[in-house]
């Protein structure tokens, strides 16, 4: 528990984005300005078999299935201006912007290097490594991510025409040990992530079916 103005209430996490470039082993931090009030999150399993007329096959999983979360970040620079704040003062929300759009670029030392190696004949075609990028939402779900898409909506300026508000609306999917090589920490992470949904599953699972009013062992 922490304490706010001599209060007591429960600490309050802030989500973010992690991300561990390629040339680097220390993972760095975008943390939201303001938790988004909903995430939006679609799985698709992965499964074969029980076709229609295909009696031959059993159902079975493919593989993990795919996940899609969607998140709106809102970003506001008028605390830190009410505080004159220099930064803030002179560029608005443009670093916050940066650090997000980044994630999509591939860095420019990869760029040069790789240019460089292409006109000395030395490499025949160019690789670019993409971040490896976690979704952290709280201890329970951190997740290796890749962002599909980005939708930003720059909603007010400042006289010098430097976003001071926006929405910044991001699809990921979450890249899971179907998509991953068992070498790669991403692949134990989605495991580990796996394992947590195992173990709090447990809580909401029963064998008894008064409840029900069904005989569930006859479903076997």
């Amino acid at each position: 528990m922490i304490s706010v103005n001599g209060l007591r209430g429960p600490r309050i996490f802030s989500g973010a984005l992690v991300f561990v470039n390629p040339d680097s082993t220390t993972p760095q931090v975008i943390p939201f300005q303001y938790n988004p009030s909903r995430l939006q999150r679609s799985l698709e399993p992965q499964m074969a078999g029980g076709e229609e007329n295909n009696r031959s096959l059993a159902i079975r999983y493919t593989g993990a299935p795919v996940e899609i979360i969607n998140i709106d970040i809102q970003l506001d620079a008028s605390d830190k201006l009410c505080h004159d704040d220099p930064i803030t003062v002179q560029l608005g929300i443009y670093p916050y912007l940066a650090a997000l759009e980044l994630l999509a670029f591939p860095s420019l030392n990869q760029v040069q290097k790789n240019q460089s190696l292409l006109a000395n004949g030395t490499l025949e075609v160019a690789s670019l490594t993409s971040p490896d990028i976690y979704l952290v939402w709280g201890p329970q779900r951190v997740l290796p991510v890749r962002i599909n898409n980005y939708t930003i909506v720059e909603e007010l300026f400042d006289a010098r025409l430097n976003p001071i508000r926006a929405t910044v609306s991001l699809s990921m999917r979450v890249l899971n040990y179907s998509d991953l090589s068992s070498s790669n920490p991403q692949y134990h992470q989605f495991s580990a992530y796996q394992n947590i949904l195992q173990s709090m599953s447990s809580s909401a699972i029963t064998t008894s079916s008064q409840m029900l009013g069904v005989n569930i062992n006859q479903l076997r």
